[in-house]
């Protein structure tokens, strides 16, 4: 019986025969190291699990004599949640490392092509790097569900490149085709209420399958409770006067997952992973951490609306009006509203600095520019204010600095004259209703949508872009026909007084009583000479804050109330001394 010689069979060939294709060969007794390669694209699909390309490549591995190690010499390369359309061979952690280091192997085995490449130019790419290094590529199933083997261990036959690149050129074509189809299935999914198109939701919401009385078909959003849980504590320390810095402060204090490690614990993933670092580097962390910029991106989401969301805007129906993706909203429009005026109220300076022991940090400026004026500390000697004009690369004709210890005491002094026999009041704010917020977001999406008149090239495109510019006019019309509902303000007396509370807080605490009351002391700079006390012609106390009408009836004007000048001030040219009872005030 002869023996088919290699020429006889074309390099590349399918078949589904369980032969050795290199049998006849000189390579017909040798055992080829080779390399057992995986991949997902998804690491939640299961029709393309790890073990199932393992098994794959196991079987064909042993029809061809090839063999991958074993424990700590196991040759594999496992990389999950890698899309082959965005990564090419050489981009990818395991693969890209053993493809540098080619001596250490013969051949490289996937289950089927598409675990390999997904476009001609990586395919070519691999077919020369193959080439070059004399290497076997194998797939454990190809066309018609054989395997296939790609032999560049002979430079002289062209075929296996070939091939290659016609079947590259396929999974080019497969490619796009899955892609259009992804892409129009959830163009369709998007315009559908209530119908989620699966992935990661919104924080604060998970997916439940579809509701029988909606149809029963698919999945839908419906509020997640461990983090609806945190969103209410969230939103209640805001409205409470907490900061969203000591607000993101508490909840790491407490272990609580953010956003991204919360999704994490869900899919039964580890927490942390890779995040930014310089240029061209990365930094892998163990648990994100809440931010001051998670929280406020949160909170401003209109998903907690409920609405659908495609690239930061609304998706909307033909008439205008956001599409639904979930029954049970977290958030009413009102409240979503008061939450978005407090942030904005604290848009700008509104970080609660305990970090620092500055009393007056937001509350002392420099009189002659104008700016804040920030603590200074040096080893062994007094803390100081003072102006920062550098920093905000301004002038200052006359910068000004005080000693630290002299004005805390000052404005401790003042402030509890003025403020400390007033009763503290607890406020409850009822929300109303105003479409102005929506309606100003609507228009600056239509002016937007305007803004691309005329541009399309095509009868579909220019029907499209009317038909959105209908449903935008028709929502605008909508909301302006809404009626305006005052929000509601309950005040009730606490039976503390600013002095007991003062008493009660730390450093970080007392500063916010401070700058909610409209605090602010501006300090000129100061004459020459070996002063040891504050001399108090060169500060001035305003406090413009809405404290309580009762600072009226105490004798201060609330909206600009100016220091008075004690009895006892020196004249012209002559320090002070502050009057002791101020630490008797505080610890009573």
């Amino acid at each position: 019986m002869e023996t088919e010689t290699p020429s006889s069979v074309p390099t590349g060939s399918v078949t589904n025969e369980p032969r050795n294709p290199l049998a006849g060969t000189v390579y017909e007794t040798r055992t080829l190291r080779g390399v057992r390669c995986v991949r997902l694209s998804v690491l939640t699909d299961e029709t393309t699990s790890p073990e199932r390309q393992r098994e794959a490549d196991d079987r064909v591995a042993a029809e061809l004599n090839i063999d991958f190690g074993s424990g700590d010499a196991l040759r594999e390369a496992v990389d999950l949640d890698v899309s082959a359309s965005t990564f090419g061979p050489f981009e990818r952690p395991e693969l890209g490392g053993w493809l540098n280091r080619p001596d250490e192997y013969d051949a490289l085995v996937w289950w089927r092509f598409d675990r390999a490449i997904r476009s001609m130019a990586h395919m070519h790419e691999l077919a020369k790097w193959a080439r070059e290094h004399r290497k076997m590529l194998v797939f454990a199933e190809g066309i018609g569900g054989g395997k296939l083997v790609f032999d560049f261990r002979n430079p002289m036959d062209p075929m296996a490149e070939f091939q290659m690149m016609m079947l590259a050129f396929a999974a080019q074509v497969e490619s796009q085709s899955i892609k259009d189809r992804v892409t129009g299935a959830m163009a369709a999914i998007r315009r559908m209420p209530l119908r989620w198109r699966g992935g990661k939701p919104s924080y604060g919401y998970m997916s439940a399958p579809m509701p029988k009385e909606h149809g029963g078909i698919g999945w839908t959003l419906v509020p997640d409770p461990d983090a609806v849980a945190i969103i209410e504590r969230i939103v209640r320390e805001l409205l409470e006067g907490k900061t969203v810095s000591a607000i993101a402060a508490g909840l790491n204090a407490d272990s609580i997952p953010s956003p991204r490690d919360h999704w994490a614990l869900k899919k039964k993933r580890e927490t942390g992973g890779k995040t930014g670092g310089a240029k061209g580097a990365h930094v892998v962390r163990d648990v994100f951490k809440w931010a001051p910029a998670v929280i406020t991106r949160m909170l401003r989401n209109p998903a907690l609306l409920g609405w659908k969301m495609h690239k930061g805007k609304p998706v909307r129906d033909a008439e205008g009006n956001p599409i639904m993706s979930t029954e049970t909203p977290i958030l009413t429009r009102e409240e979503f509203d008061r939450i978005g005026a407090v942030l904005d109220s604290r848009s700008i300076d509104n970080t609660d600095r305990r970090d620092t022991d500055a009393l007056l940090l937001r509350v002392v400026h420099c009189d002659s520019c104008g700016g804040r004026m920030y603590l200074s500390k040096q080893e062994g000697k007094h803390g100081n204010y003072k102006c920062n004009f550098h920093a905000r690369g301004v002038e200052c004709t006359a910068p000004a600095h005080v000693r630290a210890d002299w004005v805390d005491d000052y404005v401790t002094a003042e402030f509890l004259r003025v403020a400390g026999p007033v009763q503290t009041t607890h406020v409850v704010e009822i929300p109303g209703y105003d479409p102005g917020p929506e309606l100003r977001a609507t228009v600056a999406e239509f002016e937007e949508h305007q803004r691309q008149e005329g541009r399309q090239k095509s009868q579909h495109a220019a029907r499209a872009w009317q038909e959105r510019a209908d449903a935008l006019d028709n929502r605008i019309a909508e909301l302006e026909s809404r009626e305006k509902r005052e929000p509601q303000r309950v005040v009730t007396p606490t039976g503390r007084t600013f002095a007991d509370e003062w008493a009660e807080k730390d450093t970080a605490g007392r500063r916010a009583l401070l700058i909610e009351a409209g605090v602010r002391l501006d300090v000129q700079r100061g004459t020459r000479g070996g002063w040891r006390k504050l001399d108090v012609r060169r500060v001035t106390f305003t406090m413009s804050g809405e404290l309580d009408p009762a600072v009226d009836e105490l004798g201060g004007t609330a909206t600009a109330l100016e220091s008075e000048v004690r009895g006892d001030s020196p004249t012209e040219g002559v320090s002070v001394r502050l009057a002791e009872p101020v630490r008797e005030l505080v610890a009573a």
